[in-house]
This record gives C-alpha cells, structure tokens and sequence, in this order.
C-alpha cells in the first residue's frame, strides 16, 4: 500500500480565451485599488493589453523584470511600489515578471494577479529562485504564492516558436521531477502525467501552425498542471542544476531546461525505472530520455549547453557546486557523475537511455528500414519501409510469440501450396480479412461519379471463352433462367463501343466451374463485346449465395473465429474500353442472402440491384416454363486520366 500525504497550495484560476478583460474584476475581489503592473522587455503590447484591461486601476508601472530574478532588479522595483503606495501587484509576462512579482510580495505581504504568456508554470508555486552575487538560491513561502492567475490564451499567440518549444519543456520538467520527487501522490502523478502527454502532443501541433489556438490552449493547461505539481512536491536534480548554470553562468533559463532534461532523465533512469517506464508513455515513445530529446530536436530547440553559451571550463565548477547541498534525488548524486551529465548536454549528444525491448526493438525497426534507403524505385522503398514498421509495431503491440509467429509462416506457407492457377487460397486469405476490399475502396472511390468497384476474388480465369449476344452461358445447367442486357457508357451516359466484358459465376449450387471435377471446360464464364448502342446480352442462370472454399487455411481461420464462409449471391464483371479505366465489380441479388454479412466485405449499396421475376415470354423467343428473372443494368466507366 501506498503511504502519501498531500498538500494543496489554493490559487484561483481564471482560465480561457479573453479572460483579461476580467482583470479589474480579478484585482477588486482582492481590495485592489492601486496596482503596480509588472513587466519586462518585449513584453510591450501584452502590457498595454493588460493595462487597458485594468484602466484607472494602475498607478505605477515596472518595465525592468530580469532573468533569474536578481535582488538589485527587485530593489529599484519595490522603490516604484513603495513611491506609488500600490496596494496590488499585476504581472504580465513569463518567469522573470512572475519571479519579480513574487520577491515584491514577500517583502510587502500584497496581494499577486499574474497574466503568464510563457508556459513557465510558475506562477502557481509558492517557490522563489533568486539570484545574488551570481549565485542562485530558492526559498519555499505562502506568502511568495499568488492569489488568483489569469491565463489569457490569446496572450500567447504571438509567443515565438522557439520561445514556445523551451517555454513549454520548462513546464515539462516540472512536472518529471514531481513524479519521481519523495513528496510524490496519487493526485500529482495524475496531474504530472497528464501535463507531460499534452505539451508533448501540442509541441509538433504547434511547429506545424504557430497560430493553433487549440495547442496554444492545450501548452498553457499543461504548464498550469506541472506548475501545481511543482507546488506541491519538492525539486531534485534537474532544477539545481538549471538553477546552478543559470544564476552561475547566466544562461537563459527556460533554453537551459531544455538542454539539461533528457540528460537528467538518463542520469536518474537506472534507479527510477518505473518512472522512466511512465513518462515514455506520457510521451509516446519508446525511451523517455533519447524520446524527449529527439522531440526538442525534431522541433529546432537547443540541444547542448554550448549554443547556449556555457563555457566548457565551467562544467567542472558547476557539477561541484550542484553536489555541494545535499537534495531529494532518485540517484545518489556524485560530482563525477553529474559532471559527465554536464559533459554530455555541453556537447549535445543524444541521451542512450538503458537498454529495454523497446528501445532495442526500434533500433531493429531502424536498422532493417535504412537497408532500403538505396533502393532504386522510391515506391518499393516506402512500401517496404511502411510494411516493416506495421509489422514490427504489431509484433510488439501484441506480445507475438515464436510459437505463434511459427503457426502464422505454417498457415501462410500452406496457404502457398494450396494456390494454384484456379485456387487463390491468397486471394481468398485477401478477402477475408478485409484487404481486398480496402485496397478497392483506396483505389477506386476517387471516381464517385463511376459505378462502384469490388473485389476480384479468387475465381477469375484469364481468357474466358467468347460469347455471342443472345448465347447461354451456363451451356444447360440447372437454375433459373436469367436474362441479362446490360449497357457499358462513360460517365457522361455516352454508350461505348466495342467495351470488352468478362463475366463470370457461381451455378445454382454455389459452385464455380474451377471447383467442379467432373466439367469439362469453361461454363458460367464469358467475354462479349458491345454493340453500337454499348450493350450486351446473353442468358445465364439466378446466382446462388455460396460457401468459399472451407477444406483449406482460410476456412480453417474462419471457422476458429466463428465467422461463416457465405458469400452474397452475385455475377461478377470486368469492364475494358479503349482510352478508359477498368471496371471490376459485381452486381447482387437483391433478395438474395447474406448481404449484411458477406464473408468478403465485398457488398456495396450502388451494386445491389433487382433480378426482377418474369413470366410468360421470354427474350430471343427462348421458351421458359415457369419463372425466370430479368437484369437490366448500365455500368459508367470512367476516362482515362493522362
């Protein structure tokens, strides 16, 4: 059982698009009558927006918020606070004015609103980092805490990207560090975790379209929660450090969170594996530290400490000084081993991360797809290279065993022996699962003004005998008659000449010819051409719905799934016409059965269509006793596009 105390740190949130015309209201609930606005360089418009929102109720403005919150910043603006006799403090802008607007409230006790437009998530922590003598230190107060945070979506629309992708991994680190702090619960892991998935969800978003309001939306809510989280559990490894470079090396802040995290995941991954094993998934991918830092790089943010400016003589200094107080931390803490930490982020090498079957398995997806980067034909390539990753990606997601994968070579290897130039148990394995029909579907439904397409299936004979208009194909067998007279036009309903149709069928005992031992030659299957008018005719018999075949593979899979072997009853057709597209499709019966369950997914609503009952005289002067059916059709090829 899990033992845990939990302490909530109150705040009031005003959170929304538009929600800084609330401002007034926000400083009135709080007695306010006197404010002084908080800002910083850069921040100019956002403080005009923020000062038109609060009208006469500001009195004195700071414009000088620094990095790192220096102590001297924050005398010349408690000198602007006490000179004005402000009797509430409003800030506006990232880390540095919520830092100045939190050391002015520790040593005055007023009241804090604070206006982020960075996702830097401290505003709803009662900790303050400041930085004297080029050393920087944190203190923990209620007092430092703000009263009520007003998060502006729109305020942070026009944050730059690459503010934004360091802004918002800042907010991350907040949130890792709280799931493997001491102080760690049930409520911040949630809160930790949900704030790690949706920044690293809104980051690509984002670099797609800096202007995506919903990722804008979906960065603040997500720096909000490892803000609190930050608030609640202590820090450890990561924000020392920061902190260490930052107020000993004057390093900007958010871009050093950055750089340093996925090597403080890797540092701490040996002796905090579940944690590690979480946030993977929080960020969806394999290895949490190579993840987070292929992430940043993938986005264009800074991946070493010495774009940032760090000089290497100083690493030494820096990993000595963030062991020299000890802290919380899931790895016992050396200089050796925080100054290869150091050594690591200054040069910017990818993070290993310890080995996993994840990892390892994404290295073996890797290694087989770059085998087909020289392949001369670029579609084969990203044939291939696609097919691997689903296959590699299934493997894993299913947990597929060697016996299993075993059966599956056995099943595809007797599915092999058993196909033959009039079995394709292939094709058969094909429909059944859906393939076919998919492959149709991506293929022929960018023509919606043609007739629909279907399957092939597996009983198609290339070369099928030629037919006369008017001739009985089914050469005598038993059924009931049927009358075809169907039209081949383009899709304006243009009759097209000399169209080539093959058409082929089951007889009425659900058999094709190919399955029938003791048939000599080719029955229920033709090829006709249509006349000036683009039609054809020919007799036939009412196809039957029918089993496909069970004695083999396939059938075996169906019947361990519990899945019937039926087919709809239907006659299939493949239409070519010169300067056309071919046309492969199949009209069905529409009283016939098995409609809403074709064992192949091969029924489409267009191809359902009437065999209407007739009587009395038929077509060509043929004599029937009894009923025979009728089937008028006009199939719409489409053109072929150059």
């Amino acid at each position: 059982m899990r033992t845990f105390v939990h302490t909530s740190h109150p705040a009031r949130v005003v959170f929304g698009s538009g929600t800084v015309d609330r401002l007034a209201e926000e400083v009135r609930r709080l007695d306010g009558k006197r404010v002084l606005l908080v800002s910083g360089p850069g921040l100019e418009d956002a403080a005009l927006r923020v000062r038109d929102a609060l009208g006469d109720l500001v009195i004195a403005e700071f414009d000088g918020a620094a990095m790192h919150t220096p102590v001297e910043v924050t005398e010349r603006a408690l000198t602007v606070l006490r000179e004005a006799d402000a009797d509430c403090l409003v800030s506006v802008g990232g880390g540095s004015t919520t830092g100045l607007s939190k050391a002015l409230a520790l040593r005055t006790d007023l009241p804090q609103v604070v206006v982020p437009t960075t996702y830097a998530g401290s505003e709803v922590t009662p900790v303050l980092g400041e930085t004297r003598d080029g050393r920087k230190t944190t203190q923990a107060s209620p007092a430092i805490l703000p009263e009520t945070v007003v998060y502006d979506v729109d305020l942070t629309l026009s944050l730059p990207l690459a503010m934004s992708v360091t802004s918002g991994v800042n907010a991350m680190a907040h949130a890792v560090e709280a799931l493997y702090s001491p102080d760690a619960d049930p409520v911040t892991d949630r809160q930790a975790l949900d704030a790690i998935s949706r920044i690293a969800r809104a980051l690509p978003r984002l670099a797609a379209d800096p202007a995506d309001h919903e990722a804008r939306a979906d960065l603040l809510q997500g720096a909000w929660l490892a803000g609190t989280c930050l608030a609640t559990v202590g820090m450890a490894l990561h924000h020392k450090l920061c902190h260490t470079l930052g107020g000993g090396f004057d390093l900007p802040h958010a871009e050093t969170h950055t750089v340093i995290l996925p090597h403080v995941l890797a540092y701490n991954a040996p002796t905090a594996p579940d944690v590690l094993r979480r946030i993977a998934e929080a960020l969806d991918v394999p290895d949490a530290a190579s993840g987070l830092y292929d992430l940043v790089a993938s986005l264009g943010g800074p991946t070493s400490l010495r774009e940032l400016g760090m000089p290497e003589s100083g690493l030494a200094e820096a990993a000595e000084a963030a062991v020299a107080t000890p802290y919380p931390n899931p790895r016992e803490l050396t200089v050796e081993g925080v100054e290869e930490l150091l050594t690591d982020a200054w040069n910017g090498r990818r993070p290993k991360g310890p080995p996993t079957t994840a990892t390892v398995l994404a290295q073996l997806t890797e290694q087989v797809v770059a085998s087909f980067a020289q392949a001369p034909d670029a579609r084969l390539r990203d044939l291939l290279s696609g097919l691997v990753r689903h296959l590699h990606a299934f493997v894993a997601e299913e947990d597929v065993t060697e016996a299993e994968w075993a059966y599956a070579i056995d099943h595809l290897t007797r599915t092999g022996q058993l196909s033959s130039p009039t079995r394709q148990e292939f094709v058969l394995l094909s429909d059944v699962l859906g393939i076919s029909s998919a492959v149709d579907l991506l293929t022929n439904s960018r023509t919606p003004e043609t007739t629909p397409s279907a399957v092939l299936g597996p009983f198609y004979v290339e070369g099928p005998p030629e037919a006369e208009h008017g001739s009985d194909i089914s050469d005598g067998l038993p059924g009931t008659p049927l009358w075809v007279d169907v039209t081949i036009a383009d899709t304006s309903g243009e009759p097209l000449k000399d169209a080539v149709v093959d058409v082929w069928q089951a007889d009425e005992d659900g058999f094709y010819d190919v399955q029938l031992p003791d048939q000599e030659g080719p029955v229920l299957r033709g090829r006709l051409r249509t006349d000036a008018n683009g039609r054809i005719t020919f007799w036939s018999i009412l196809p039957s719905h029918y089993p496909i075949p069970g004695d083999g593979p396939v059938g075996q899979m169906l019947d361990a799934v519990g899945r019937h072997h039926y087919r709809a009853p239907h006659v299939h057709f493949m239409i070519s016409a010169p300067g056309h597209r071919r046309l492969i499709t199949q009209l069905f019966v529409a009283d016939g059965s098995h409609l809403d369950s074709d064992t192949v997914f091969g029924v489409k609503d267009p191809l359902i269509v009437h065999f209407a009952p007739q009587s009395g005289p038929a077509p060509e002067g043929r004599e029937v006793d009894g009923e025979w059916r009728r089937l008028e059709h006009t199939f719409h090829i489409a053109r072929m596009v150059d």
